[in-house]
């Protein structure tokens, strides 16, 4: 099913992707959904997912890749979900490198480094290998994406992290990027800075899947059998580096990511990002 189509009459998918939806519109966070789907019902979370990126595509939002989610074993520890997800990004959750978020369009938001990918081919297939994954990047970037959530208290099962878009927020990816060629992505080392303090570190090694061009290739599969395929000129970002970060107002941030050129963001309220603006 691609994230167009109808998910079906099923009141339970509708309705949870009502209540995402609610919570997204109006600040509030919501119960979980787990309850209105099933606890293991996976395949249904994926098409809340789905109606709810529908939704967003018909208000003018145009889809530009996916992401994974749950990728590191230190961030599958902090949120209890052991396992990777598939998030949908849209144009309206990209933030410019530099810029300045106000912190009210967040619910419960935390930080994260990882390096993001831009293809240059399609992967649309059930045996996608290494070599045609690699063949089919045409750039890498540092990336940091702003991890947030619908549900209250972060109280999350797999169920609900997929359904509420793998907990995607925002992401914000370097100026430039790099070609790919032959480089090793899992030597490359991280460092996430709060203005001068250095609060999160990894390495592309850090992964659950041991390299983040292993996470894509499993992200190509997966995004066939959904029949969500990965197509040329789409974004995707690989996943974690590192533990996720707490964001307050005030807070900005740095993302090294071997010698990738570096990705910053900067936290403001709401009543200080409109005066910056007014003073433009």
């Amino acid at each position: 099913m691609s994230a167009v189509e109808d998910p079906g009459r099923d009141p339970g998918v509708v309705q949870a992707a009502e209540r995402l939806r609610h919570a997204q519109t109006t600040g509030r966070p919501c119960p979980p959904i787990r309850h209105l789907i099933g606890s293991d019902a996976r395949e249904a979370a994926y098409a809340v997912q789905h109606h709810v990126a529908a939704l967003q595509q018909i208000s003018g939002a145009l889809l530009v890749g996916r992401k994974l989610g749950m990728m590191s074993p230190a961030v599958q520890a902090q949120l209890g979900v052991a396992e990777p997800t598939i998030g949908t990004l849209m144009d309206t959750m990209q933030v410019r490198h530099g810029g300045t978020v106000p912190v009210r369009r967040l619910l419960q938001p935390l930080v994260e480094a990882e390096i993001a990918f831009r293809l240059v081919a399609d992967l649309d297939g059930p045996d996608i290998e290494s070599e045609q994954v690699r063949a089919a990047v045409g750039e890498v970037y540092a990336a940091l994406e702003v991890v947030d959530s619908r549900i209250a208290g972060w109280d999350i099962s797999a169920v609900d992290t997929i359904a509420d878009n793998a907990s995607g927020g925002l992401f914000v990816l370097a100026p430039e990027g790099r070609a790919l060629d032959d480089s090793d992505l899992r030597l490359l080392r991280m460092e996430l800075r709060c203005w001068d303090r250095v609060v999160s570190t990894g390495s592309g090694a850090d992964n659950c899947m041991g390299d983040p061009l292993q996470g894509l290739v499993w992200l190509a599969r997966e995004a066939h059998r959904q029949g969500i395929p990965l197509r040329s000129g789409m974004l995707v970002l690989a996943g974690a580096l590192g533990p996720m970060v707490p964001i307050h107002e005030g807070d900005s941030f740095v993302a090294r990511i071997g010698d990738l050129p570096e990705v910053a963001v900067h936290f403001r309220s709401s009543v200080a990002t409109r005066a910056a603006e007014a003073s433009k």
